[in-house]
C-alpha cells in the first residue's frame, strides 16, 4: 500500500508502534477538546450547573455520538496495529474479553511489527509529527506513573512532619 494513499482513518494498512501511540494520543486530545467544548456550549453539559442535576437529551445524544466515534477509531487503530504484526483485524475482538484485554493491549503496544512486506502491505513510514506525539505520550505516561507514586508519598511525608511538630510542642 502506498504511503500517499494511506489514510490513518481506515482499517486498511499498517501502523507501527509509534504511529499507533501518536494517533491514540491525537484522538485523546481531540476527545478532551470536544468534551470541554461540549461542557461549555451544550445546555446542561455540566450536571453540577443544571438546577436539577440532570443532563438534557441533546447532551446525552452528543456524548453518545462522541463515544461511538472514539470506539470506532480505537478499533480502526488497533486493527492497523494488528496488520503490522500480520494478524487479522478480527483479533481485536479480544479487547472485549476481561483481563485478556489488558494483556492484549500491552501486546499491541510492545510487540514489534514485521519489518518487511506482509499480507497487509508494506510497512508504513512513521511521520515526524507521529514520532513527536509518541514520545510525548510515553513521557506523559511515565510522568503520570511517577506522580501517582510521588503525590501519596509526599502527602504521607507532610502528615508525618505535622505529627512530629505537634509532638514537639
Amino acid at each position: 500500500m502506498s504511503n500517499l494513499n494511506d489514510s490513518a482513518l481506515n482499517a486498511g494498512g499498517r501502523f507501527g508502534r509509534r504511529s499507533y501511540l501518536a494517533w491514540n494520543m491525537l484522538m485523546g486530545f481531540c476527545l478532551m477538546l470536544v468534551g470541554i467544548l461540549a461542557a461549555v456550549i451544550l445546555p446542561g453539559g455540566n450536571p453540577f450547573l443544571s438546577p436539577d442535576g440532570s443532563l438534557p437529551m441533546l447532551s446525552l445524544v452528543v456524548m453518545g455520538l462522541i463515544y461511538i466515534a472514539v470506539i470506532y477509531f480505537s478499533i480502526i487503530f488497533l486493527i492497523r496495529r494488528l496488520h503490522d504484526r500480520n494478524h487479522s483485524g478480527w483479533l481485536s475482538l479480544l479487547m472485549l474479553v476481561p483481563i485478556a484485554n489488558i494483556l492484549f493491549a500491552l501486546y499491541a503496544l510492545f510487540a514489534p511489527g514485521n519489518r518487511n512486506h506482509n499480507q497487509f502491505g508494506h510497512p508504513r513510514t512513521t511521520r515526524g509529527w507521529e514520532n513527536v506525539l509518541a514520545i510525548l505520550y510515553i513521557l506523559l505516561i511515565v510522568l503520570g506513573i511517577v506522580a501517582a507514586m510521588a503525590v501519596p508519598s509526599y502527602q504521607d511525608y507532610v502528615n508525618r512532619a505535622k505529627q512530629a511538630t505537634l509532638q514537639q510542642q
